[in-house]
């Protein structure tokens, strides 16, 4: 099992991309601390785990609050005596997140917090354990609107993903000779609970399927596939990349939908 003996850390492992990667991580061997901000679905996570025979604790907090950010991390690493890998995964999405003119100040500064910020404050609560390591590895999650824009915006969301991709490749040079690897996912659509209600709507997802390549979303699993090999020591000359997971969307000109 090629994370066997690590310490992973994951937020917004109570559900979505975060529960499907630390069940992957664990089924291939590492320990796994489940950080989120509901006490339930770490919980749920944990016990899935813990059923399937991984180990795995829970730590709960809001990880824009860099007090509570520090003390989620602590708590994680006494559980299994330090950390080796880092997941930000945690964000949101809000439906009022749209355009600069009509994305209200609240929204967009709700946003940055919760996608951009996080991913720093964990980072700042986690470098140290994972330089302590010797051999550490932070994967962001960012997406395919970091690399492409969008004429249906979510401007907020977009800058902070924007930001999210800018601060893996600043970190990934400045620590790439103190043993420490920094590297950035971009998925495209997903099937989280989240984006499976946006397109719960029939004729929402036939607007979206018909710029879908593959004509669908991702299943949460391939992208935990990808993240627990960037995590491991299979993936130890990788460093500073964002690896695009989209299906084809960000490749894509015209796309042929004459068979939806």
């Amino acid at each position: 099992m090629r994370l066997t003996g690590k310490r992973v850390f994951i937020t917004g492992a109570g559900g979505g991309i975060g529960r499907a990667t630390a069940e992957k991580c664990a089924a291939e061997g590492a320990r796994v601390i489940c950080a989120d901000i509901s006490t339930e679905g770490a919980g749920a996570t944990v016990s899935a785990i813990r059923s399937a025979g991984g180990k795995a604790v829970a730590v709960i907090g809001d990880l824009t609050d860099e007090a509570a950010c520090s003390a989620m991390f602590a708590e994680g690493a006494m559980a299994f005596g330090g950390l080796d890998a880092l997941f930000n995964n945690a964000g949101i999405c809000l439906n009022d997140d749209t355009g600069p003119v009509e994305t209200p100040l609240a929204a967009w500064n709700k946003t940055i917090a919760a996608n951009l910020t996080s991913v720093f404050l964990c980072c700042k609560a986690g470098l140290p354990y994972l330089l302590e390591s010797g051999n550490g590895v932070i994967v962001n999650n960012a997406s395919i609107v970091a690399l492409v824009g969008s004429a249906f915006p979510q401007i907020a969301y977009t800058a902070a993903k924007g930001g999210v991709l800018a601060m893996t490749r600043e970190l990934a040079i400045m620590y790439a000779r103190k043993k420490l690897r920094v590297v950035a996912i971009c998925p495209g659509p997903t099937a989280t609970p989240l984006v499976k209600a946006f397109l719960a709507d029939e004729e929402a997802w036939k607007l979206r399927r018909r710029y879908l390549p593959m004509g669908r979303l991702a299943d949460p699993s391939e992208i935990a596939n990808l993240v627990a090999f960037l995590a491991s020591d299979e993936a130890s000359f990788i460093t500073g990349s964002a690896y695009t997971i989209d299906g084809g969307v960000t490749s894509a000109y015209v796309i042929d939908d004459s068979s939806l």
